[in-house]
């Protein structure tokens, strides 16, 4: 029987739009269950293989620890330190860690294994002399005078041009006195304003949350801008009951604050370069989702 010649492109095109949608439909179910799966991360084998062979010592401690040592901020023996990725981060990161904070379910530890070089850890209340430097310096915490990271360079912007309006020799120049002092000082402060704020430093507290105000509220950090990080969603597994989503774990506030600050300050295209950041985090992530879904009972091996 002949068949109308326009059937089979109808059918087809049909046939296509199906398959498409059936893709797309894959494709946000598989991210949405693991929201972690297009990260460019270094070989994890190296973790396959030390999760199999179970704890190690500690080179420096003696301890025996899963994967690394949260108490030296090392990878244990059976974990290769040349077999870690190493991230070069554009911002040096304080963390201020609460000192009832467990050490051993504190994700801060993976931020100083990766980015040794940039990251300091802090038991509170040692914190750090940030009085004078709060034009270079942002606390990343929720709060009602909470900002986004596109408003950061802003307000920082702000902050530096109050500095230079409070010194009183400039208040007794004339405006045009003051700007030729600044040109033969080699520092136009219209230029420096339109160059925009070198962000140089970024806090975190690493607590949990119903310990977090003590912290935020010190003194010593109460003149710092406030970052929230408000787009972000936290996929921490131990993830607090009745705080909303967006409360993120310590090494993934440090991570989209990064990826963040590189589109958004630095206006460039990020591709990748922080990703290793969750090294770590990841790994322990699918470990546990796994152990979750096979309907073990029993607590995965990486618990410390």
């Amino acid at each position: 029987m002949a068949l109308s010649p326009s059937v089979f492109p109808q059918e087809s095109e049909k046939n296509n739009a199906n398959c498409v949608e059936t893709k797309q439909s894959q494709t946000a179910s598989i991210a949405s269950e693991d929201p972690l799966q297009n990260l460019c991360l270094a070989s994890q084998e190296v973790l396959h293989k030390a999760q199999r062979s179970g704890r190690s010592r500690c080179l420096q401690c003696g301890s025996s620890r899963m994967f690394y040592c949260y108490t030296c901020c090392v990878p244990v023996e059976n974990v290769p330190t040349e077999q870690i990725p190493l991230v070069q981060l554009p911002l040096k990161i304080d963390i201020i860690k609460h000192p009832n904070e467990t050490d051993g379910k504190s994700t801060a530890v993976h931020a100083k294994l990766l980015a040794p070089d940039s990251v300091s850890i802090y038991t509170y209340p040692c914190i750090p002399e940030y009085e004078g430097k709060d034009h270079e310096v942002v606390l990343v915490f929720p709060g009602p005078q909470s900002i986004s990271i596109k408003e950061v360079s802003f307000h920082l912007q702000r902050r530096i041009e109050s500095k230079g309006r409070s010194k009183t020799d400039d208040l007794d120049r004339p405006p045009c006195q003051l700007k030729r002092a600044k040109v033969e000082e080699g520092c136009d402060l219209n230029e420096s304003l339109c160059k925009g704020p070198a962000l140089k430093r970024v806090v975190f507290i690493d607590s949990t949350w119903s310990q977090t105000n003590q912290i935020a509220s010190d003194e010593r950090l109460r003149e710092l801008l406030q970052v929230e990080l408000k787009t972000r969603k936290t996929c921490f597994w131990r993830h607090q009951k009745g705080k909303p989503d967006t409360f993120l774990s310590t090494i993934e506030a440090i991570y989209y604050f990064l990826v963040d600050y590189h589109s958004d300050m630095l206006k460039e295209k990020y591709k990748g370069q922080y990703d290793n950041l969750l090294f770590f985090y990841s790994f322990m992530y699918r470990l546990i989702k796994n152990a979750k879904g096979s309907g073990e009972k029993t607590k995965p091996k990486l618990i410390h």
